[in-house]
């Protein structure tokens, strides 16, 4: 059974930082595009970022291009999600997701796999 543990989400200033880590107990790991949505109340799921399994391509959303980074730890079996200059709007619920059926997946429902999420929290 493939499970997603997300850690790392908190309170911080605008203008801060947070990493978000995401253990997976998947046996192919590396064969997973391994993404980060979030929900803000009120709010459907937003893609924020991925990371391809072919060649450990990452690709973000314009909202947090520049501001956020995504990686893989194959090792590990782990992503991250650096997030940097961080703003109010960038508070959600922050959910780590697996995708093994599809090449480079942005919609929710491309995603198989999804953690229980972690809160970030940004105030002004």
């Amino acid at each position: 059974q493939v499970q997603l543990v997300e850690s790392g989400g908190g309170l911080v200033q605008a203008g801060g930082s947070l990493r978000l880590s995401c253990a997976a107990s998947i046996r192919t790991f590396s064969r997973y595009t391994m993404g980060w949505f979030r929900q803000a109340p009120g709010k459907e799921h937003e893609f924020v970022a991925a990371i391809t399994w072919t060649g450990g391509r990452p690709y973000y959303a314009d909202s947090v291009k520049g501001r956020f980074t995504i990686s893989r730890d194959i090792a590990k079996n782990t992503v991250y999600l650096q997030m940097n200059s961080l703003k109010p709007e960038d508070t959600a619920v922050y959910y780590c997701t697996a995708c093994g059926r599809v090449a480079m997946p942005r919609s929710s429902h491309e995603f198989d796999v999804w953690g229980q999420g972690t809160q970030v929290t940004v105030s002004s």
